[in-house]
Parts: C-alpha cells; structure tokens; sequence
C-alpha cells in the first residue's frame, strides 16, 4: 500500500450540537471527489440527540452510513425514511433539497454512523434531486482469512473476488465499503479502476510497511493505481474504503452548498431565503 498523505480528524459539531470528528478538504480538493467525512460515536445521547434539524443543500451529494443506532431522515420530496445499523441512504441534492436528520426515539444503545460529502460535476448540479436508501437492499459482503469487506456502493475487486454495491448512481463513480481485519490480518484491495481512493480507520490501527502504525480517527489517502495490500495491528481494524474518479473542478463552498463559483453560491442562498426549495412535509 502505498500512502500518499494522512490526514488526522478533528473534532467539532455540527447540527444542534452534535459531537463529531471531521475530515474536510474545500480548497485544495485533495479527497477529489469526496469533500468531507464526519465521523458521529457516541454512547451518551447527550452526544447527538439535537441532530440535523431541517437544513439545505445544494450541488452535492450526502451519503449515510450507519453502523449502531440509527437516523430518521426526512425531506421535502416526501422521505420519510428511518435508517438503521448496516444501511446507507444517498441523496443527490442537485439544485436543491431540504431535509433533517433526527435521532431515532427507539436507539438506546448509542450511535456509530458517518455521513460523507460527495462532490457533483458542474453539468449536474442543477439537475432535479434524487434519493435512495438500501433499507429493503441486499448488501454483499466478501471474505477472505480474517478479514471482511461490506459493500455499501460501486464496484469492489477484492481478494480475488468481484461484487457490486446496493447503490450504482453515486457521482463521479464512487464507491465505498466498509473493511473489517482481524488481529494481524492483511487483505488486498485492487483499485485500480478508481482515479482516487482512501481508507478511514474507524477501529484499531493499521501498520504500514515501513512498520509505522497508523490509529484510528485518520484518513489516509492511498495510490490507487497500486494494489493496496492492507494489514492490520495487534487490536485489528476496521476501516471506511473510499475511491471514485476526481471530478478536477474548482469548487465554493458555503455552509451546505458546493458550487463552482461565488455568483452560483450567493444564487443558492437568494433561492433558498424565497421558499424555491421547498419545505418537508
């Protein structure tokens, strides 16, 4: 595996003060296509029972993934949707989407989830919103000698064996998967389709071949065109997998919007204060 940078989580909030760890990249675009990770863990709902009230976006798209507890979403198409432990739910905002996120009331066990920010091309940011959850949805899950890798999205070769994701439609051809290893397990992960990819260690550590350990809470961004043989520390690891093609555009951001210039920005803001996005129902 070879590394290309690491980048270590921050912690901070967001929604009505909820605790999460963050990786974000606005400006130099390192994570193309992906813009930011945020990492929600907690087993004290004092930790994230605010949620994500209704808020916008525009000219991204939102992916959910939740691994203990759960969210119910709601937006203003008419979602009304509670996702659970093993499932994800993506929503390309395109021109506009108004949603929330809340807790869900029967969750008692705390909440380990992520939501990742994907960027959209400039040609697409306008188009009509869509949504979709793998709630009635098979995940596939691949295997080998002490390690496991749970598809989420895209197209995954991995020792030796191919399968695809519950969800095809991501921008810029992302995928993402959720990799378990044992103590000292190793798994190898072929790439090499993907123009970008990364690994989020959630749990454990990794050691690299330099024999240098890398704890969880980090980011590493990996060549993708080099066969990424992963191996795991003494306590295993388990880690978010992230690869899709860069987009290479420029990109402003502000708060929930992504877009490629301040004029498209300050638009969004002028289209949301008059009510053209819409409210939930």
């Amino acid at each position: 595996m070879r590394v290309l940078q690491v980048i270590n989580s921050q912690a901070t909030q967001d929604g009505d003060g909820v605790n999460i760890r963050r990786v974000a990249d606005f400006q130099r675009l390192a994570l193309d296509p992906y813009l930011m990770l945020d990492e929600i863990r907690s087993d004290d709902e004092k930790d994230y029972v605010g949620g994500f009230p209704p808020h916008p976006h525009r000219g991204m798209e939102t992916f959910t993934y939740i691994r203990k507890g759960g969210f119910e979403h709601r937006d203003q198409m008419g979602h009304v949707k509670a996702i659970r432990a093993g499932k994800v739910q993506w929503m390309s905002t395109g021109r506009g989407v108004v949603h929330s996120e809340m807790p869900l009331a029967d969750a008692k066990d705390g909440l380990h989830g992520f939501q990742i920010w994907i960027n959209m091309a400039a040609k697409d940011k306008m188009r009509p919103p869509q949504y979709q959850d793998t709630g009635e949805l098979h995940h596939a899950t691949l295997a080998g000698e002490g390690c496991e890798l749970y598809l989420l999205a895209g197209q995954w070769h991995f020792n030796q064996q191919t399968a695809t994701g519950p969800l095809t439609q991501l921008a810029a051809n992302s995928a993402l998967a959720d990799l378990s290893l044992a103590a000292n397990a190793s798994a190898s992960l072929n790439l090499s389709q993907y123009g970008f990819s990364a690994v989020y260690i959630y749990d454990g550590s990794l050691r690299l071949p330099t024999g240098l350990a890398i704890n969880a809470g980090s980011l590493l961004v990996i060549d993708s065109q080099t066969v990424a043989d992963i191996r795991a520390g003494e306590a295993g690891a388990g880690m978010l997998v992230l690869a899709g093609n860069p987009i290479g555009e420029a990109v402003v951001q502000m708060g929930p919007f992504v877009m490629n210039t301040q004029a498209e920005i300050m638009q969004a803001v002028r289209d949301y204060q008059s009510g053209k996005f819409g409210d939930i129902v």
